[in-house]
């Protein structure tokens, strides 16, 4: 949970593109039913062969694909990546998704990847060598964070492992419970 906390508020720069990340989920390796871990022996094939920062890139019921980032240590696991506030790169961002509110370009996991062209071919990539694909040093600091419930699972769904940035209009989903 530490650190899909503590990538909100930091940039997510992707080529020629980046933005503010606003919002994340977390999942944990061991006893999360609603993570790829609990289900998929890939998935725990991945933990084991990558480092921490290794890129987890799926294509989510056959229509988006989704970034995920590896996390290790206390609790092995992964954070999705689930809302950008664009910052740079907007004019081809607004291309790839057809979309001109930059409010909506990166608010989903699957709009995020469409908008910074996220596939299959990223999968295991280190992002946290790569200065072109890396997450950089906090945006905000002094981000106002709240916890909620994650988004789209029926499984292990009470927990309050959705992290966003208090009142961000770029959100994939308004929060309804809102703790700090």
């Amino acid at each position: 949970m530490t650190c899909a906390r503590e990538l909100i508020g930091t940039e997510l720069v992707w080529g020629r593109c980046s933005g503010i990340v606003v919002e994340t989920e977390a999942y944990t390796a061991l006893n999360d039913e609603a993570a790829h871990t609990f289900t998929r022996p890939s998935a725990r094939a991945f933990i084991e062969r990558n480092e921490a920062g290794a890129a987890y890139v799926y294509f989510n019921y056959g229509v988006h694909w989704m970034l995920n980032v590896l996390v290790k240590g206390n609790e092995d696991g992964f954070v999705l990546i689930r809302a950008l506030e664009p910052r740079r790169g907007i004019a081809l961002m607004q291309k790839r998704r057809g979309v001109e509110d930059e409010r909506r370009l990166c608010s989903g996991p699957g709009k995020l990847a469409q908008a910074l062209d996220i596939t299959g071919r990223h999968h295991e990539m280190d992002l946290c060598r790569d200065p072109r694909h890396c997450f950089t040093a906090h945006a905000n600091e002094d981000a106002d964070l709240v916890a909620s419930k994650r988004i789209g699972i029926t499984r292990s769904a009470d927990l309050l492992w959705r992290f966003t940035l208090r009142d961000s209009t770029f959100l994939s989903r308004p929060v309804k419970a809102q703790r700090r």
